[in-house]
């Protein structure tokens, strides 16, 4: 079963409420919340993102898929951890090296929240091997981090293919989250990669029915 974690990135100013309680109505699974500081990359959507997850968590009991593209994974995993997200996910570049990997994975399981490691385009997949037991989902970023409505990666398919072999051959539960140039076009390729976490903003929030949108994307 296929879920979509729909991105808020593009929610329109002045449209938050609205929007949110349709996209709840319209069954998305997660709400994706996209956290970047300036610095790891070029955009900052900190306080913006701390504001929307905070009002979420208010109105909603949809889980929380925190995304931190952020040069200080530990500042920005305390910032969040108090709107109770589901997962939090990190980046595996942002660690100076695998000590720091695992000090992270284990400092957001001390908190009971399920932990997530992002990779970017250019890393190799198989950097990320060595973590997949001790994590609950992996992310696949398919476009550079930092913007919205990006187009897709193609290249990508074949590093989503060998993740899922990796999982596979380690029989492990993980859960492969693929983020970037998401809509109905990219999907079914991404699904069959093996996929079952797809995380779609400008495609669903830019969308007339919302529904439809994240009906199709998890058929």
């Amino acid at each position: 079963m296929v879920e979509v974690s729909t991105s808020i990135l593009s929610v329109k100013k002045g449209e938050e409420s609205k929007t949110f309680f349709a996209l709840e109505t319209a069954k998305t699974d997660y709400f994706h919340i996209d956290i970047m500081d300036g610095k790891f990359v070029e955009k900052d959507t900190y306080d913006r993102m701390i504001q929307n997850a905070s009002y979420i968590k208010r109105i909603s009991s949809l889980p929380l898929d925190v995304h931190l593209m952020v040069k200080d994974v530990k500042a920005a995993i305390d910032d969040f951890l108090a709107v109770e997200p589901n997962i939090i996910t990190f980046h595996l570049e942002a660690c100076k090296n695998k000590e720091e990997v695992y000090e992270m994975i284990q400092y957001i399981k001390d908190n009971h929240c399920k932990v997530g490691v992002a990779v970017k385009p250019n890393t190799k997949i198989e950097e990320i091997y060595e973590f997949l037991p001790y994590i609950h989902m992996c992310l696949i970023m398919t476009v550079e981090p930092g913007k919205g409505g990006q187009t897709f990666l193609t290249d990508m398919i074949h590093k989503i293919e060998k993740l899922k072999k990796q999982v596979e051959e380690q029989n492990l539960e993980l859960d492969i989250e693929v983020d970037g140039g998401i809509n109905l076009k990219t999907a079914p390729e991404v699904k069959k990669a093996g996929t079952n976490i797809l995380v779609a903003g400008t495609a669903i929030v830019m969308a007339k029915d919302f529904k439809a949108i994240i009906d199709e994307l998890k058929k």
